[in-house]
């Protein structure tokens, strides 16, 4: 059978050969010469338009039965709004239920407070309270509108000109929620073309500004100024270009994803070398460093107008709420008109901006709380000195006490879940309120991640003691 089907085959291509060696197929028309190949290239052509001419074929339409269509829609299933989440990222935050004060309630247990920004100890303070009540009296809870639509009332005004005394700058502005400001401030200034060298250990906020400015972002290694200088040498050696476009440096005073504080004098340096604006985020180091707690600036001894732009939020040492940006009358008022979280956010609180006031106040009438706290700082750093496992990577004078692991457990996510199994312990076993540094699937920082430990010139040195015990008891059960 084989054979029969291949002699076939071989007689129709010596058919076909010999009709394209024949005669005819070698004709000339009108001048023109037609080979065989010539008139199968053409019918292959025709063929093929004609298909093309021709209408598709529609499968004829036949309604589905009612029955049909139920049984679609009993199959179906919708795509899930959001992916799955694994059991080990799972987790339960512990439920507050009093003041978030230096000793707080936590499932119906007294417990000590180190989960909470409140450096200076202000929540529940009697003074704040009533200024907050004085406030709601006059003007109400709410402002129900934006600062540029009837939004401002003259608290907003009041507090704006006392943070910008306060810290020596010719003006502020104040916005009603503390992370958005920084991240309304980047692309308020920082535009589609621009170059910003940021931090790479920079909090969400920050990263979120850097994301929706559209700049051109580099990031440089955590508080090295070896590769900060390498990076601003790098994009403007020889770099005509760059000398006409926006530049940036974008960092905090006090990291929130390590504790680390960092070397503004060095950075002002290379700012003023390579010709670049800074802009500095003092989330943790306002109200905190420096001899009366006016900031990094105050604490290295450089002059506030040197910093292009300064942000903080109001939410940690003055315990209020909402954030500020300070710097030049521009500076200023060209946020007033481009920056979203001003433009289209309804106006902060007037009771907030009247505790934002007197917080203020309390510290220039107390600068003792100060030394207060920079004591308990180096009382805890002492005591985790030899913690088993763990290591304090925080700088003296930071209000955060940044633990982290001496030995990774290979992934962050396992150094993770070995952390919050310790805070867990120390929490249900000691009554020690920690937290570790968990970040979202947005947050894009590679820093180690670790047990923050927020102090406050509010705890006792006992309450640290306290602390250090349980931290030293339960490290040694988990990691040795």
């Amino acid at each position: 059978m084989a054979s029969s089907a291949m002699l076939v085959t071989t007689a129709a291509l010596d058919w076909v050969s010999a009709a394209f060696d024949a005669p005819l197929a070698r004709a000339v028309v009108f001048g023109i010469h037609i080979d065989g190949h010539l008139v199968v290239e053409m019918l292959l052509i025709a063929v093929i338009l004609f298909q093309l001419s021709r209408k598709s074929y529609k499968h004829p339409k036949k309604p589905l039965t009612e029955k049909e269509i139920d049984d679609l829609c009993e199959e179906w299933v919708p795509e899930p709004l959001c992916p799955p989440i694994s059991e080990e990222k799972q987790f339960h935050t512990p439920t507050l239920e009093s003041a978030a004060a230096p000793h707080t309630i936590v499932n119906g247990k007294e417990v000590v407070n180190f989960a909470s920004a409140n450096y200076l100890g202000l929540i529940g303070h009697e003074k704040i309270i009533n200024s907050c009540i004085g406030s709601l009296e006059k003007y109400g809870v709410g402002s129900c509108g934006p600062r540029a639509f009837y939004g401002t009332i003259d608290v907003h005004l009041d507090c704006e000109k006392k943070i910008a005394n306060f810290l020596g700058t010719p003006d502020s502005i104040i916005y009603s929620y503390g992370i958005s400001t920084i991240f309304s401030v980047i692309p308020a200034f920082c535009k589609k073309g621009d170059i910003i060298v940021a931090d790479e250990g920079v909090h969400w906020g920050v990263q979120n500004g850097l994301y929706l400015s559209r700049s051109t972002v580099v990031y440089f290694k955590h508080n090295d100024m070896a590769s900060l200088q390498s990076t601003l040498e790098k994009l403007t050696r020889g770099n005509k270009r760059a000398e006409k476009l926006r530049r940036y440096i974008v960092v905090e005073a006090v990291y929130q994803n390590s504790g680390q504080v960092a070397p503004l004098d060095e950075i002002i340096r290379l700012k003023e070398k390579y010709r670049f604006r800074v802009i500095l985020d003092e989330n943790h180091s306002f109200g905190v460093l420096g001899n009366s707690g006016r900031g990094l600036a105050e604490y290295y001894g450089v002059p506030i107008e040197k910093i292009d732009i300064i942000t903080a939020g109001m939410g940690n040492s003055l315990a209020t709420d909402g954030g500020f940006c300070t710097g030049s009358v521009r500076v200023v008022d060209h946020q007033r008109l481009s920056s979203s979280g001003y433009v289209f956010s309804a106006s902060l609180p007037p009771y907030l901006a009247t505790a934002a006031i007197s917080a203020v106040d309390y510290l220039e009438e107390n600068p003792s709380i100060l030394a207060t706290l920079k004591n308990n700082i180096a009382l805890l750093r002492k005591g985790l000195s030899d913690v088993a496992g763990l290591e304090v990577s925080s700088s003296p004078q930071s209000p955060i006490v940044f633990l982290k692991l001496k030995k990774s457990r290979g992934s962050q996510d396992k150094d993770l879940q070995v952390l919050e199994k310790i805070v867990s312990r120390v929490l249900h076993e000691d009554s020690v309120f920690l937290v570790t540094s968990k970040r979202s699937t947005l947050d894009k920082c590679r820093l180690p991640v670790g047990i923050r430990i927020f102090v406050s010139a509010g705890h006792s040195e006992s309450d640290i003691l306290k602390a250090v015990d349980s931290l030293k008891r339960v490290a040694a059960l988990e990691l040795e």
